[in-house]
């Protein structure tokens, strides 16, 4: 099967694991609409941006996708620590989504860094 130079990525490859979590939680979680939307639409931004960042050929333009996806990211963290602070997650799954996030974002800045 063929891919995209984007999808043989660990850091999309992440994303992707972390937006499926996302989509959990929101389908599992009583939620605010608006929450579950932002929710939804920021993780996905990480996988779009990283996609799209690795389709631009110069340094600039890439690092510049990576940053939003890492802006989005971390849109998902403080809607997750909101959730946190209201308990409508248990402390195991905040702490292990947290953790992924900042494996992600970790990811991330190093490609950022790297682009610098």
């Amino acid at each position: 099967m063929k891919e995209f130079d984007f999808q043989k990525l660990d850091v999309y490859k992440k994303a992707k694991l972390f937006h499926k979590q996302m989509k959990s939680f929101i389908s599992e979680t009583k939620l605010e609409r608006y929450v579950k939307d932002q929710l939804g639409r920021a993780s996905f931004s990480v996988i779009l941006n990283i996609a799209e960042g690795s389709s631009r050929f110069s340094k600039p333009d890439r690092k510049h996708f990576f940053v939003v996806a890492r802006g989005s990211l971390f849109e998902c963290v403080a809607v997750l620590d909101e959730m946190n602070d209201d308990n409508l997650l248990e402390t195991v799954k905040y702490e292990t989504l947290l953790s992924d996030a900042d494996e992600l974002s970790r990811m991330l800045y190093s490609m950022i860094a790297n682009l610098s």
